[in-house]
């Protein structure tokens, strides 16, 4: 009795690592679905092995190295995600895009998250750091995560990759000089720390304008170099006249859109929804990921694969005729 009173007390305590794994696996892979088959995976090992724990290190750290094994696993079996920024330079607005490339190549959305508490964090959930730690390798990428974000010592990340610590410090040094360069390379700017008042203000002016497909008024809260992308399609746009090009012409049947607020990385983001063609009702169409950086809106991800994004984000298939456009954030 007392073997399994044990057990199960060993899972308990594992399960309370799920969501901080999470966070983890989704930086580490870019991919929400992948960082939950990653972290279910990392448990299961861990059950398994439970009664091996030797208690020389804490558990948390005996956890993460688990999990820093699944998520090496799983991207030396796949393609490194990006976003369109990290495949090709800027393209005109007024051009539409060209077909849509595969899935499994972009950085998805994750859902949920405190915007406040991202805010005092830093950008470590933005979409655009997400994107530029996959270009980093896979144990420079854990080793940055982990010192970085999580707050490891150079110790404990020695220990969980059983190296020395100068090994440590040497990898997490390579890996801040590489997204120093990515940085510079794409032309995205770290956030700067945005009030959490002057956010809400900002996201719900937005969902106003957008349903109103008012494009003065949003050319005044985006940002002079605001990027606009679009994956599955590699086009983006860096620049008011391009977006607002992009709005005016290829995107023009955005026109009357209702948005429902929802999270996304830590940001407010939006279902968008276009009216129907019979105009009966309204049609899943994009999830809108609003970034920010002081008083402007400086990003805008709009994800086109609905079907499986929308129920992800608890949003409705459908909005019907009388569905009123959602600024609440």
């Amino acid at each position: 009795m007392g073997d399994i009173s044990a057990a199960g007390a060993a899972v308990d305590s594992l399960e309370e690592f799920r969501g901080e794994l999470t966070g983890y696996c989704y930086r580490m892979l870019g991919s929400y679905a992948e960082a939950e088959d990653a972290v279910q995976e990392t448990l299961v090992r861990a059950w398994r092995s439970i009664d091996r724990f030797e208690g020389r290190s804490a558990l948390r750290t005996w956890v993460y190295r688990i999990a820093t094994n699944a998520c090496l696993d799983a991207v030396a079996s796949g393609k490194r995600r990006a976003l369109p920024m990290d495949l090709s330079g800027p393209s005109a607005g007024s051009l539409p895009p060209a077909p849509p490339e595969d899935a499994a190549l972009w950085v998805e959305p994750c859902p949920g998250g405190d915007p406040e508490a991202a805010a005092a964090s830093g950008e470590s959930v933005r979409l655009a750091f997400v994107a530029t730690l996959q270009h980093l390798p896979p144990r420079q990428r854990a080793t940055l995560i982990l010192r970085d974000v999580l707050g490891f010592s150079a110790r404990e990340v020695a220990d969980l990759h059983g190296s020395t610590v100068a090994s440590a410090n040497s990898a997490l040094q390579r890996a801040r000089a590489t997204l120093a360069d990515r940085r510079q390379a794409t032309g995205v700017p770290a956030a700067r720390p945005c009030d959490d008042r002057v956010r809400q203000l900002l996201a719900e002016r937005y969902a106003t304008a957008f349903s109103r497909y008012d494009v003065e008024e949003l050319n005044m809260l985006l940002h002079v170099d605001a990027t606009l992308c679009l994956p599955p399609y590699a086009k983006w746009m860096r620049g008011l006249p391009d977006i607002q090009a992009w709005l005016n012409g290829p995107a023009i049947g955005c026109r009357g859109s209702r948005l429902v607020p929802t999270t996304a990385n830590g940001s407010p983001a939006f279902g968008q929804y276009r009216p129907h063609p019979d105009g009966t009702g309204y049609l899943p169409w994009a999830l809108q990921v609003v970034e920010f950086s002081g008083d402007r809106i400086t990003g805008i991800t709009a994800f086109r694969d609905t079907e499986r994004l929308f129920p992800l984000f608890g949003l409705p298939d459908h909005l019907d005729e009388d569905s009123p456009a959602g600024t609440r954030v």
